[in-house]
């Protein structure tokens, strides 16, 4: 006992101890005693803010509990007491065996329940204290990170916009501060007094304007994004209608209107900025300025309006379309009443057929055959004239009695213009007076020869009152339709064809249309050559209404908002654009009507068409006073052709007689010739030649008629080509520039060069170039022709593969007219 008196009267001061000692922060500590467990106490005394003996106010309320008390203490203490005393909770736990499973337990023999539930609170309370400690390390040392880092954010923004910032301050103090509202004090006088220049107690400028201050802002922005890149000029696609205006190009292209003028005029166009500009002109300004070209026409609402092309796995046969031809009264629409079995003839003025019928039959094998019934050849003609060809087959049906007439030939010749196959029904054999063999002799003279003579054409004698041999004459229209592989798709819009066209009381306008692709439906909007429409209602040959029409059967169409005419092609297709063609064919309607009233249709017209190379057969037709001149004129063209394989003539029609409209149609439809020696047109030629523009041409000698064939045979013949030498230029240096690429640096040393010519370029005298010159320039300047000893730049089109030493050659391609011997 006195030992221990003497220990705790003399204690040991020690800064750090964990056996046997005291762990104290603060020297002159009063150490106590380790329990008899061996166990180490730690405490750790923190030095008072204040001055000894204050009294410190908490900012909240004291804890209530031992664990928060222990809790607020800890984190009273700085990061190295919270270091120090962490160390040395660890060092204890080790030596009690607490931190390392590993370690025996403590020893606890001789010791008392109480005692040893003491020693595992001190241990609980340690590994607490522990465990607090470190979780407040862990705060402080995230709560550091965060501050880093938004230190750092602070300090590159700072950098950033630093300049920007000290500029706006520069700017700040040269404007003037916003003046402030004169109160009672200020209108004193509005002079500063001496106290107020001391004190630098006063105002002298204006603050800045809001609009400085957004101008100063937007700098400061535009600065901090740094330097901006210049902008690329963007290259477009240009669609050029037919005309365009100077302003209008300018905006599609995104130029300026004063530069698409600049270089007009650099192309030789003075304009205005609303003048109006052809497509070829804006075309060249479109390449000045490198973009793109795109050529539209009006025609362009067309496309498509035909469909795409069929496949052969969706054609279906159909059936064919047969047109009965033939003189006045030799029976033809008594032959199809006896086809179709119907008394047709008698609902007809006079027996004479007075408008088109569209009829279809069907045979005793299931063959479906449709007929078209005409009142002469002119509708039949002007069918073709418009691009209609239904007709698949012509039956020329000729009287056995009276043989080959006047409008029997005209047939013949209209057939074998549009060069549909015919056959031939010879009617009335059960006459007295009928001899169908003189019918086959005489058609020999006008190239039609009968099988049974050696040719290919099938001659059937029927007898159309008797009915006789008509399953002969079905049968042989079978045959030539299955030799002309007739097929349509049905599955698909329609597109047919206006057999004829009227004005009906209480129907409105009514075509019969013939069915030539498709299926046309009850509903479906259509456009029919310059007129629209909505089919409202179909009805078929025998009077009945119908739902749909499939190809090769005629119907009646009810619902057009006007006339069609007779030839016109229908197309289905939706409302819109239907409108839109219909509107655009009838401006060309207009435009050609005005154009052929103006100039009409001119030898020298056809002289030019001729030299253009669009015909390479000369269509006649040619009406005479007595046959032996018709002959005459007709052997001597066929002369002018007969030794030359590029040209040929063919008549068309010939006879004896005034010109008739049955020869103007024809002329018109063929874009022929018509020549009328020693005669004149009717009145009702001339009047149909004036509407259709038509020039019909009078002669009196034969030799007129040669000479002008001559002039137009030779204007259609291809002009020669032959090549003139230019001269030649020797390329001494080669510079390259973005606009032109490779520009050859040239001295002309023989001849001349042209710009536009042709040229050869030569490297160790062999060529291996052969194009056009893009541009020739002297100087700066552009010029047409260089001549020989001076120098110029040249650049090729499309070609840049030049080098120093290679020769230019420069020619000239010359055509040279033709003349027929």
């Amino acid at each position: 006992m006195s030992e221990e008196k003497k220990q705790d009267e003399s204690p040991k001061k020690k800064t750090l101890g964990l056996k046997g000692g005291t762990l104290s922060l603060k020297g002159g500590a009063a150490a106590k005693t380790a329990p008899s467990g061996g166990g180490t106490v730690v405490e750790v005394r923190r030095k008072r803010s204040a001055g000894r003996g204050a009294v410190q106010t908490p900012d909240h309320a004291a804890p209530t509990t031992p664990l928060a008390k222990e809790q607020s203490e800890l984190e009273k203490l700085t990061s190295e007491e919270r270091e120090a005393r962490a160390k040395a909770l660890k060092e204890a736990l080790a030596n009690d065996g607490v931190s390392d499973s590993a370690l025996p337990p403590p020893p606890t023999k001789g010791l008392s329940k109480v005692e040893q539930q003491k020693e595992e609170n001190i241990q609980d309370a340690r590994a607490r204290e522990l465990a607090e400690l470190e979780r407040i390390e862990a705060e402080e040392k995230a709560r550091a990170a965060a501050a880093d880092a938004e230190n750092q954010q602070r300090f590159r923004q700072q950098q950033t916009t630093a300049p920007a910032l000290k500029q706006a301050e520069e700017r700040d103090k040269l404007k003037k501060p916003t003046r402030t509202p004169r109160t009672s004090e200020r209108r004193r006088g509005g002079k500063i007094t001496v106290t107020q220049v001391l004190n630098n107690e006063y105002d002298r400028d204006r603050g800045m304007s809001l609009a400085a201050q957004k101008r100063a802002r937007e700098k400061a922005r535009l600065a901090s994004q740094g330097p901006k890149e210049p902008a690329q000029k963007v290259y477009r696609e240009v669609t050029i209608p037919e005309t365009i205006t100077v302003q209008e190009l300018a905006n599609r292209m995104t130029e300026r209107g004063a530069d698409v003028i600049k270089t007009l005029m650099g192309l030789g166009v003075m304009a205005t900025i609303n003048q109006i500009i052809d497509a070829d002109t804006a075309e060249l300004v479109v390449e000045e300025f490198g973009h793109k070209i795109k050529r539209v026409t009006e025609a362009d609402v067309e496309e498509g309006l035909e469909g795409i092309e069929d496949k052969a796995e969706d054609l279906k046969p159909r059936p064919p379309v047969v047109t009965i031809m033939g003189h006045v009264d030799h029976g033809k629409t008594s032959l199809l009443d006896a086809l179709r079995q119907t008394d047709v003839v008698a609902g007809e003025a006079g027996g004479i057929t007075q408008h088109i019928g569209a009829y279809q039959i069907e045979v005793e094998s299931g063959d479906k055959v449709t007929f078209l019934d005409t009142p002469g050849h002119a509708a039949f003609t002007e069918m073709r004239a418009r691009g209609a060809n239904v007709t698949d087959i012509v039956v020329l049906v000729v009287s056995a009695a009276d043989s080959i007439m006047p409008q029997t030939i005209e047939a013949i010749n209209h057939a074998k213009a549009a060069e549909v196959p015919i056959i031939v029904a010879v009617n009335k054999i059960d006459l007295p007076d009928a001899e169908p063999y003189k019918v086959k002799q005489d058609l020999l003279q006008h190239e039609v020869i009968p099988e049974d003579m050696g040719g290919d054409v099938q001659c059937i004698e029927v007898s159309a009152i008797q009915k006789t041999n008509l399953d002969k004459l079905v049968e042989a229209i079978l045959l030539q339709a299955e030799l002309l592989e007739l097929k349509a798709n049905p599955d698909r819009d329609a597109q047919g064809a206006v057999v004829e066209a009227k004005m009906e009381p209480g129907r409105g306008s009514v075509a019969t249309i013939l069915v030539q692709n498709g299926t046309l439906k009850v509903g479906d909007t259509f456009v029919v050559g310059s007129e629209t429409g909505r089919v409202r209602a179909l009805i078929n040959d025998k009077g009945e209404q119908i739902q749909e029409a499939i190809p090769g059967l005629p119907v009646e169409v009810l619902g057009l908002n006007g006339t069609p005419d007779a030839g016109d092609i229908l197309n289905v297709a939706d409302e819109s654009k239907a409108r839109e063609i219909a509107q655009y064919r009838q401006r060309q309607k207009r435009d050609i009507q005005a154009v052929a009233a103006a100039s009409g249709r001119t030898m020298e017209s056809m002289l030019a068409a001729a030299k253009e190379g669009e015909k390479q057969t000369l269509s006649v037709v040619i009406k005479g006073d007595v046959h032996g001149s018709v002959e005459a004129i007709i052997g001597s063209l066929n002369k002018l052709t007969e030794d030359n394989d590029e040209l040929a003539i063919q008549v068309l029609h010939s006879g004896v007689g005034g010109i008739t409209e049955s020869d103007v149609t024809l002329a018109g439809a063929s874009n022929a010739l018509l020549i009328g020696f020693n005669v004149r047109a009717n009145a009702q030629a001339r009047e149909q030649a004036q509407r259709d523009a038509l020039n019909i041409r009078y002669y009196n000698v034969i030799y007129d008629v040669i000479d002008d064939a001559k002039a137009i045979l030779g204007g259609m013949l291809a002009p020669e080509e032959r090549e003139e030498y230019l001269g030649h230029a020797e390329i001494r240096e080669v510079f390259h520039i973005s606009k032109y690429g490779n520009i050859a640096g040239c001295m002309v040393t023989t001849g001349m060069v042209k710009r536009g010519a042709k040229v050869r370029l030569l490297r160790d005298d062999v060529v291996i170039h052969e194009g056009t010159l893009k541009t020739l320039k002297r100087f700066k300047d552009e010029v047409k022709e260089v001549k020989e000893g001076m120098e110029c730049g040249m650049a090729f089109e499309n070609y840049d593969d030049i080098k120093e030493k290679d020769v230019i050659e420069c020619y000239e391609i010359v055509e040279e007219a033709r003349t027929l011997e």
